[in-house]
């Protein structure tokens, strides 16, 4: 007979494979893997009777750090630069006028107050990047609306818990004015972003110079500062997820030991986090109070997938470079995920009449949601013939670790177009005798660096150096130097 504890460690584990296995369904038939995930939450629901919206809240806002972080740490900012205006056009305006079109609309169809309405708009507001981009998989979709929908993603999520709090705070104190939430909008962002930089290259510095005897620290280490900076930001009353997001873009961009080992632990962390959230957001559902939420869900579903979201994607881009079939996918590829299910339970712990049918609304908006668009998102990219022809480039498979006791680290460098050591041998770089290339990685295949090894365009040279010589091997190689091979 098992014991308790041994029941729930099976459970546990038989809850991670479970929710691993079902990712290989859910990218066969291009569906999110959160609409498994929540379906097997559901499905335990009727066995285990689980109500606690606030463990929910906390594991929804750890998981959002760790997701922020990871998805940060990827993104190259040379990548976002160029559409940073429209990103943000997209998380600032976008987002209002969404949730402007939602609220009214929810106030009419469910017969509630305005104020209750716009609350259920800001909620459903933002999009989900881990979403987005499990469906797109593998399809090399052209760089600048990946990028607008990664940059969209990962800034809109803090106006969206900004507008929902200010909005519960309104149902409960009506003489906050609006000039009081415009200048506490303008204070959050401001300082979670000065938080972010500051605390991320605070990260890089003490990163760069430690020596621990594990590189497995590392990663944790890394995590540790992108709670802390949650933290941090939280206490100075500022977003705390834009400071996790834009400490993470600083970290992901500088010259970082370790960058492979930190990457590949978040990537499989994320992952757990996701499982576990979408699971316990799946329990906190009854299915049977659904029904009674259908009909009206669905039409706000519908609505905000053929209208709020196009018109805020419309609008938000109307002064920019985007022609309309990729307007037409940006604003298709606006899934909702994580974010609104776990913003849903904010009215119920505040408690606001009616919160738990907030989040039943939610829920089935979100799940309508992924359903709809993520199945048809690829589909709708190869219409629009908005996928790159060239082969999308995987990640190098080679695995290689900073050694930290002899404050030795192996870097990786991507011969790109025009670089000046373009077919030159190794030989005649004259390289130090303490810099040495391990390999270099060429049409995927690995090949053994000799000394009369022509350098060719597109390889990826995996060079040996101590620390200390990071610098002078840049300026040798005449290459941008990444750091550790991302994963």
């Amino acid at each position: 007979m098992l014991s308790f504890v041994d029941s729930v460690i099976i459970s546990a584990a038989l809850l991670l494979l479970t929710g691993v296995l079902t990712t290989k369904f859910s990218s066969r038939f291009g569906m999110p893997a959160l609409v498994l995930f929540i379906a097997i939450g559901m499905i335990l629901s009727r066995w285990i009777y689980y109500d606690d919206a606030e463990i929910t809240q906390l594991v929804g806002i750890f998981a959002l750090i760790v997701i922020l972080f990871q998805g940060g740490m990827q993104t190259e900012f040379k990548e976002i630069k160029p559409v940073l205006g429209p990103a943000l056009s997209l998380a600032t305006l976008g987002v209002l006028l969404t949730t402007a079109v939602i609220g009214i609309s929810a106030s009419w169809i469910m017969g509630i107050p305005l104020e209750q309405g716009l609350l259920i708009g800001a909620i459903v507001g933002s999009t989900d990047a881990a979403a987005v981009f499990s469906v797109l998989g593998g399809l090399n979709i052209k760089q600048k609306i990946t990028a607008t929908l990664e940059a969209e993603s990962g800034s809109n999520d803090p106006m969206a818990v900004f507008l929902t709090v200010s909005l519960i705070e309104w149902i409960q104190r009506p003489e906050i004015g609006l000039l009081g939430m415009l200048l506490s909008f303008v204070r959050e962002m401001g300082l979670g972003l000065v938080v972010g930089v500051l605390l991320g290259m605070l990260s890089v510095f003490i990163i760069n110079r430690i020596n621990f005897d594990s590189s497995g620290l590392y990663p944790v280490m890394a995590l540790g500062f992108a709670i802390f900076t949650y933290g941090a930001a939280e206490v100075v009353q500022s977003s705390g997820l834009l400071a996790v997001y834009v400490m993470a873009l600083v970290v992901g961009n500088a010259e970082l030991t370790y960058r492979k080992t930190i990457l590949a632990f978040n990537h499989g962390f994320a992952w757990m986090m996701q499982i576990v959230m979408f699971v316990l957001l799946g329990l906190l559902v009854f299915p049977n109070q659904l029904s009674d939420v259908a009909w009206q869900a669905l039409v706000l579903s519908l609505l905000l997938i053929f209208v709020a979201r196009p018109v805020g994607v419309m609008v938000s881009l109307l002064f920019t470079k985007f022609v309309f079939k990729e307007k037409l996918l940006v604003a298709w590829a606006g899934l909702r995920g994580a974010v609104p299910i776990v913003l849903a339970t904010y009215p119920i712990l505040a408690g606001i009449e009616g919160g738990q049918m907030f989040f039943n609304v939610v829920f089935f908006v979100v799940l309508t949601s992924a359903v709809i668009q993520g199945t048809t998102i690829a589909p709708l990219a190869l219409k629009l013939k908005l996928v790159n022809k060239d082969k999308l480039q995987q990640p190098s498979l080679l695995e290689l670790y900073a050694l930290g006791k002899t404050k030795t680290e192996i870097n990786h460098v991507q011969v790109q177009k025009n670089m000046p050591i373009i077919g030159i041998e190794i030989q005649d770089l004259n390289l130090p005798d303490d810099i040495l290339f391990t390999a270099i990685i060429r049409n995927e295949q690995i090949i053994t660096p000799r000394g009369n090894t022509v350098i060719e365009e597109g390889d990826t040279l995996y060079v040996m150096s101590s620390k200390a010589k990071r610098k002078e091997m840049k300026s040798i190689l005449g290459l941008e130097i990444v750091g550790e091979a991302k994963p």
